[in-house]
């Protein structure tokens, strides 16, 4: 306990903070919402046990990443982090197709530079775009510049690293009822 103050976690538990308060440390009483958002969705038993496992300077880690990961919990709370980085993970595939498609338009402008008689017949690689791919592309740019990101999980591909096959959403065939007995 750092002064007279208890921790915030002694604060939410209502509960007499001593010197040797695990959550003090890393909980501060000026930060009540950091406690409480991680109590709400790990339990302050759990956390207790947790940080007790760690070694000392390890715990600061632990509860940078309980607090991300529980705030992500409460904003998404069927993909958590998860959602976050698949989200992440699409921006990036995204860019580096614009980044393919400009470098092939760079490329494309030098070789109607350098034959001149061939810019009747020639399309630049934006203008071969296929259309389901603007249409994504658009959607998610708009929700980019409006900050709405409620929505996402909805339209996020989790794209796995290994085959699609291997994905349970994506298998054809129809499921099939099991016996017991």
């Amino acid at each position: 306990m750092g002064g007279s103050s208890p921790c915030a976690s002694c604060k939410l538990l209502r509960r007499r903070c001593t010197k040797e308060c695990i959550f003090a440390p890393y909980f501060p009483s000026d930060d009540p919402r950091k406690f409480a958002i991680v109590h709400k969705v790990f339990g302050a038993s759990n956390v207790s046990k947790m940080l007790q496992e760690l070694p000392i300077d390890q715990r600061g880690d632990a509860v940078s990443s309980l607090v991300y990961e529980a705030t992500a919990r409460v904003r998404d709370p069927v993909y958590g982090c998860v959602g976050a980085i698949s989200y992440l993970q699409n921006q990036v595939t995204q860019l580096q197709m614009q980044l393919a498609v400009a470098q092939a338009e760079i490329l494309s402008i030098h070789q109607m530079q350098q034959d001149p008689s061939n810019n009747n017949t020639t399309l630049l690689p934006s203008q071969l775009l296929d259309q389901d791919y603007s249409e994504k592309f658009l959607l998610l740019s708009s929700a980019e510049n409006n900050n709405n990101y409620d929505f996402l999980p909805q339209y996020l591909s989790f794209a796995s690293s290994s085959s699609s096959s291997s994905n349970v959403f994506q298998d054809s065939e129809p499921l099939k009822r099991e016996s017991f007995c």
